[in-house]
């Protein structure tokens, strides 16, 4: 494998070995496992609110090599509340537009977002490094301003003890082990986390019989900053497909299908590597191959991401393949339902309970995901003469007949999950629009001065919509009040549009991750009260 780092000017984690000093393993109240893209959005999250968290990671600064690239706008939208959106969007590459080929033909293309009136565009194209960079610079500006943040580099997890309401962990670093305790636990490492297999739990689900070659190569080129996906690639003589992709810094992202029956050793090989870009790009074209991986197609996930004390978040609980950019995308949408939930359990905010609804949704998410990437998988990479027929006829008549189109999947891009409502406490009571009910994550919108989401930034909110409310009531936990008018807050009634419909006024209890708990036509404090019990865990009827 060849090895970059993209130029990127790394602040290294700080090799310590604090807790060493002690004679007795020190507590701490929130301790990561894992310093990635997930473990650092939670970190920056639970630092932000105030809670101390400690992040322990095996090596000693960001990542290596390019890995997850696609960042979807919720995600951006997430790295906004935290402080980190604009720097990843300045240096990603911005694209909305998708084109899917057959041989030498574009079948279509698509936008993934067709409506105005957001801020971030559908994706950006982003190397992993970069974005874990992002997120670190916020966790050093949030340290200097009194965050209580800690990172570790070569500090490496080898055992682990859950006691009744902590769990100790050992720690072997270059100076030798230690031990620490946690009262809480969350496990960000990896596909392969250790800390699940020092569990003894399972990870369970499909290994697709495929490979497929990443090949990032340092280019100037025409491309446009668009999705360009191959079935049968004309460049290739397997039959199989192909995906280029932009990224930043004159980076291209080509990934490859291989087939199951491969030398990998043989593939890697440069030579080998250089045959395939050159047959893609053709000849004269100056390239330097700047990270080349190869990976496999897996679906699976742990039955319950929460074990007492103990919680998983990212690929560490679930792992789809890379068509559909799910992955990291879904890991730091399960860093923003956590990381809200923890912080009110250690305030006494909320009961212990709250965190099951973190295992309940964000298993209804990987499901999702894990659902449309196996579809993708079983569309890419057809294991019967039938399947491969249906395929492609589908592309045939997509060409020409819209019908066809929503049937091709190179991989149906991450959207947020909207949370399952059904039975809660919290009925849907506005009859308002699909796209804004309970349980979905809420739609930005642009007002007269910023954006809708600038407004819901990491708290309990009630945004109402041409009706009102003054907090008086004693509530189970603060509640900020945001008054909008559409006659004058929403020159472009795409507000209205979005959260309104056909209705008059509303009234939106939003949670700190941004997604609706409950609507109503109007602001009625009782209801509302109710429902922030509800949501926070508690009984609304105690």
């Amino acid at each position: 494998m060849v090895d970059v780092r993209y130029d990127i000017a790394f602040r290294l984690y700080p090799y310590e070995r604090v807790d060493a000093q002690d004679a007795a393993p020190r507590r701490h109240p929130v301790v990561i496992v894992g310093g990635g893209p997930v473990g650092m959005a939670a970190a920056l999250d639970l630092g932000k609110k105030g809670t101390p968290v400690l992040v322990l990671d095996d090596h000693e600064g960001v990542g290596q090599g390019s890995r997850a690239i696609c960042f979807s706008k919720r995600t951006l939208e997430i790295a906004d509340r935290l402080g980190a959106g604009q720097e990843m969007v300045d240096k990603g590459v911005v694209w909305n537009v998708g084109k899917v080929f057959h041989g030498d033909r574009r079948v279509f293309e698509f936008n993934l977002q067709p409506q105005p009136g957001h801020r971030r565009p559908a994706f950006i194209n982003l190397q992993q490094p970069w974005f874990e960079k992002f997120l670190i610079d916020e966790i050093r500006a949030a340290q200097n301003a009194g965050a209580p943040i800690e990172i570790r580099g070569r500090n490496a997890v080898t055992g682990l003890e859950q006691r009744a309401d902590y769990t100790v962990l050992q720690v072997d670093t270059p100076d030798g082990p230690y031990a620490i305790e946690a009262d809480w636990l969350i496990a960000c490492d990896g596909a392969r986390s250790p800390v699940r297999h020092m569990m003894g739990l399972s990870f369970d689900g499909r290994v697709f019989e495929d490979n497929f070659l990443i090949a990032d190569v340092k280019m100037k080129a025409d491309f446009p900053t668009e999705r360009w996906f191959w079935f049968e690639p004309p460049f290739e003589n397997s039959g199989q497909s192909a995906l280029l992709h932009k990224q930043p810094d004159d980076i291209w992202r080509i990934d490859f299908q291989l087939g199951w029956d491969i030398d990998r050793a043989l593939e890697l090989e440069p030579d080998r590597v250089r045959s395939r870009v050159d047959a893609m790009l053709g000849e004269g074209v100056e390239y330097a191959l700047e990270w080349t991986s190869i990976y496999t197609f897996q679906c699976r996930r742990m039955e319950k991401f929460r074990h007492g004390r103990v919680l998983f978040a990212g690929d560490a609980a679930h792992q789809v393949s890379p068509f559909g950019a799910r992955g990291a995308n879904s890991g730091i949408q399960d860093a923003d339902n956590l990381s809200w939930k923890l912080d009110m359990v250690l305030r006494g905010q909320a009961p212990e309970r709250l965190l099951d609804s973190y295992c309940d949704e964000r298993v209804l998410a990987a499901d999702e995901n894990i659902l449309n990437s196996t579809r993708a998988t079983d569309f890419l990479t057809p294991k019967s003469e039938m399947s491969s027929v249906f395929r492609n006829a589908v592309l045939e008549l997509a060409g020409t007949y819209p019908f066809a189109r929503p049937l091709v999947n190179s991989g149906r891009l991450s959207v947020p999950c909207v949370y399952n409502t059904t039975g809660s406490d919290t009925p849907d009571a506005l009859d308002g629009p699909a796209e804004t009910r309970p349980g979905s994550a809420c739609v930005d919108a642009p007002l007269a001065d910023g954006f809708l989401l600038d407004l819901l930034m990491g708290e309990f909110t009630l945004l109402c919509i041409n009706t009102e409310m003054t907090v008086t009531d004693e509530l189970c936990v603060p509640l900020r009040v945001v008054l909008l008018d559409t006659a004058t807050d929403d020159p472009s009634q795409l507000l209205a549009e979005r959260y309104l419909g056909n209705a008059a006024s509303a009234a939106y209890l939003i949670r700190p991750d941004q997604h609706v708990a409950a609507r109503w036509p109007q602001a009625e404090p009782a209801a509302i009260a109710a429902a922030l019990t509800a949501a926070t865990g508690g009984d609304r009827n105690g």
